[in-house]
């Protein structure tokens, strides 16, 4: 068979909106964050494919992401799991080798007096000061332990990871997070009867005093106190994990993978997986992310060899490495501020984000459309949610999340192809709004937009939303079957 019979590659962009799900909220009308959005084209998205209803990892699972995206991934978090602490270290830039430890760790504000926690996150923003405590922290020396080595690198917001090399370590201790504020400093404790995890816990409880000692000094805690601001006296150690070694996702399911997520812990577990992380300049993994630069990097990547791939990130380099020179075929695209919305209960803001994804969903749709034009490769468009963060609860709940895919050129004739060529490809921030803005005549606006919208293909789902997708033909399904739900669309006749 000649180049000009091969059959046109398949290529799928996956956009993960972290936190998605919700609960019916009084202030909407007794609807969802999700129902109650101007979200047209994730809307298209549902109209021009299939939908369901989908737990992450099992109904009635109030999951973390780390372990939602194993299962989403197609790894069984029961086997493979085995911290988290690995994922946010590896994603900051720590390299990690067999029998190292690593913890998702906080910076936090401490009472040494009572020995309470006051505020496990000393200040969501720290990307100024965290740098600069994590380099004061990096390479200390624990005095009963002088054989271990520790290393500290920022991560994002109030995070960072911290790796502990030695001999005989062990990842069955737990950490020193209480979980919540105002209760005691924790200490870890083996988790078993083993000698490596009693070991193990006492050096972690040495560290925790080592990193304390060295932040009660810096300058930079006396320069926060007295402008009246929380101290950063102590990292909460918690999710203790050794690397993970599993089937690469290329070997997996047989496609070249590559994935946007400024989120640490998602961007370790990516590595953990064998996937490459792209650089996406501006893109930061909080509120105040650049949407565009994830959209143009994942469109970028997917579209090579015809235009240039986005250089890939190397942890424990200074150089970064190019991109696969034929591109790739998933494309995974993560996105955080939802879920920090669900966490700090900002229901008005989730909604605004929302709608500020969909809009970029409209310039990847836009770029992809571009490529596929030529002729190279067919398109996919899949959206869904690694779990619920409703803004009642402030946390991680167990309800299930919609899933929608649809081929890129069913999307474009539901929406139109002027439509989706006129969507603007310049940056833009994320909303910022009040929390006592009104929105009722917003909602009346985008309600009656929604009235009367049909489906143009697959089932009879025209929304994307947590009550629409129930009724998708799908059905409801576990994250684990998910891959395989993509990779049996992509092989569907077109």
């Amino acid at each position: 068979m000649g180049k000009a019979d091969e059959p046109t590659r398949q290529r799928v962009a996956f956009v993960l909106i972290d936190g998605l799900g919700d609960v019916s909220l009084p202030k909407f009308g007794y609807r969802s964050p999700m129902q109650t959005a101007g979200i047209p084209n994730l809307d298209a998205i549902a109209s021009a494919g299939v939908n369901g209803l989908m737990d992450p990892v099992e109904a009635g699972l109030a999951c973390g992401s780390d372990t939602a995206h194993l299962s989403l991934l197609g790894y069984d978090p029961r086997i493979y799991y085995r911290g988290r602490g690995a994922f946010e270290s590896m994603g900051a830039g720590l390299p990690m080798s067999p029998g190292d430890i690593a913890f998702k760790s906080n910076f936090a504000t401490w009472d040494e007096k009572t020995g309470i926690v006051t505020s496990r996150r000393a200040d969501r923003h720290f990307e100024e000061e965290g740098p600069i405590l994590c380099t004061a922290l990096d390479g200390l020396k624990l005095p009963s332990y002088p054989e271990y080595e520790v290393r500290v690198r920022y991560a994002t917001e109030h995070r960072c990871g911290v790796v502990v090399k030695g001999p005989k370590l062990s990842g069955n201790i737990s950490g020193t997070d209480p979980l919540k504020d105002n209760r005691l400093l924790l200490k870890a404790e083996a988790l078993d009867d083993s000698d490596e995890a009693k070991h193990t816990a006492a050096v972690v409880n040495e560290l925790s005093k080592e990193i304390s000692r060295i932040l009660v000094s810096h300058p930079l805690n006396a320069k926060r106190a007295a402008e009246g601001k929380n101290i950063a006296n102590i990292v909460l150690l918690r999710g203790c994990g050794i690397r993970i070694e599993v089937p690469p996702f290329e070997k997996q399911h047989d496609l070249w993978p590559c994935m946007v997520a400024p989120t640490k812990i998602i961007a370790g577990l990516g590595l953990s997986l064998g996937i490459d992380i792209l650089e996406a300049p501006g893109a930061t993994g909080d509120y105040r992310t650049l949407l565009t630069s994830k959209a143009s990097s994942i469109a970028k990547a997917l579209s090579s060899p015809l235009q240039p791939c986005p250089n890939v990130f190397v942890p424990g380099e200074d150089e970064h490495k190019p991109g696969r020179a034929d591109g790739y075929d998933f494309g995974f695209l993560h996105i955080k501020a939802i879920d920090d919305a669900g966490h700090d209960r900002a229901s008005v803001f989730k909604l605004k984000a929302l709608e500020a994804v969909d809009r970029m969903i409209g310039q990847l749709a836009r770029l992809l459309w571009e490529a596929e034009s030529n002729g190279k490769f067919q398109y996919s468009l899949c959206v869904t949610g690694d779990h619920s963060t409703p803004v009642e609860y402030g946390d991680h709940s167990f309800e299930p999340v919609p899933f929608a895919i649809c081929r890129l050129k069913d999307f474009v004739n539901t929406v139109g192809e002027a439509v989706v060529m006129r969507a603007s490809l310049d940056p833009f921030p994320l909303p910022t709004v009040q929390a006592s803005e009104d929105l009722h005549n917003e909602i009346a606006l985008q309600d009656a937009k929604r009235v009367g919208r049909k489906a143009s293909r697959g089932d009879s789902v025209c929304e994307f939303s947590e009550i629409a997708a129930a009724k998708g033909c799908l059905g409801r399904f576990p994250g684990g079957e998910m891959m395989g739900v993509i990779k049996k669309f992509l092989q569907a006749e077109v």
